[in-house]
C-alpha cells in the first residue's frame, strides 16, 4: 500500500508545485523538533521524517508521476475488489443493506474526500498568505526602525536611485518645460514677461545668462 504523501502534506492531488512547496515549509516549521517541548521531540522527528519523504517525492516531477501512477493502480484494484464485494451483497434483498451500499459507493466516497482535501488546501493557502503578509510587515517594521535609529544618531540616509527614478525625473522636467512654453505662448503672459524683461534689470540679467548658456 502506497504512503499517502498528499495527505501527509495536506494538499490536493492536483496541487501546483508552488502550493506543495508552501505546504511543506509550513509543516516543516510546525513540526521542527527544536520548536517542540522535550516530551514531543521524538514524535515530531518521526512526523518531520514523513513530511520530508513526501516532499522529496512530490517535488520531483518524475517521482511524482510514478507515484501518481502507483496510486491510480492501487485505486483501480480497490475498486475492482469493492465491486466484487458489492456483487455478493446484492444477493441480500433487505432495504437496510441497499442503503448501506449506496452510502459507501466509491463515487460518493471519492467526491467527499476531494471536497475535504480541497477545503484543507484552501485553509493552508490562506494560512500561507497570512504568514507571508506577516513576514513582510515584520521586515518592513525592522527596516523602518533601523532607518529611524540611524537618523536619530545623526546619519544622513541616501537611497540609491534606479534607472526608473532618473527616467521619471527626466519626464517631469520635460513636461514642466513644455507646460511653461505653452503658457508663454498666451499673449498677455508673453507681454508680461516682455515688460518685466525691459523694466527689471535683475530679471534681464538672469535671462541673458540663460540665453547665452544655450547658444
Amino acid at each position: 500500500m502506497e504512503k499517502k504523501y498528499y495527505d501527509i502534506l495536506q494538499v490536493n492531488k492536483n496541487a501546483s508545485p508552488e502550493i506543495i512547496e508552501k505546504a511543506y515549509k509550513v509543516l516543516a516549521k510546525k513540526y521542527h523538533p527544536d520548536l517542540q517541548p522535550e516530551e514531543n521531540k521524538k514524535q515530531a522527528e518521526d512526523i518531520l521524517k514523513e513530511i520530508n519523504e513526501a516532499y522529496e517525492v512530490l517535488s520531483n516531477p518524475e517521482k511524482r508521476q510514478n507515484y501518481n501512477a502507483s496510486l491510480l493502480q492501487e485505486e483501480q484494484q480497490n475498486h475492482a475488489s469493492y465491486g466484487y464485494e458489492k456483487k455478493v451483497d446484492t444477493t441480500k434483498t433487505s432495504s437496510a443493506s441497499s442503503q448501506k451500499s449506496q452510502q459507501h459507493h466509491p463515487n460518493n466516497y471519492e467526491t467527499e474526500k476531494q471536497n475535504q482535501v480541497y477545503q484543507e488546501q484552501l485553509r493552508y493557502e490562506q494560512e500561507l498568505s497570512y504568514q507571508e503578509q506577516l513576514q513582510q510587515a515584520r521586515q518592513k517594521a525592522y527596516h523602518d526602525a533601523y532607518i529611524q535609529d540611524l537618523k536619530n544618531r545623526g546619519y544622513k540616509i541616501r537611497y540609491r536611485k534606479s534607472f526608473k527614478d532618473y527616467f521619471n525625473t527626466f519626464i517631469a522636467i520635460v513636461l514642466t518645460i513644455l507646460v511653461l512654453f505653452l503658457i508663454y505662448q498666451i499673449p498677455f503672459v508673453k507681454h508680461f514677461f516682455a515688460d518685466l524683461y525691459e523694466e527689471n534689470g535683475i530679471f534681464r540679467f538672469l535671462v541673458d545668462i540663460i540665453i547665452n548658456f544655450f547658444k
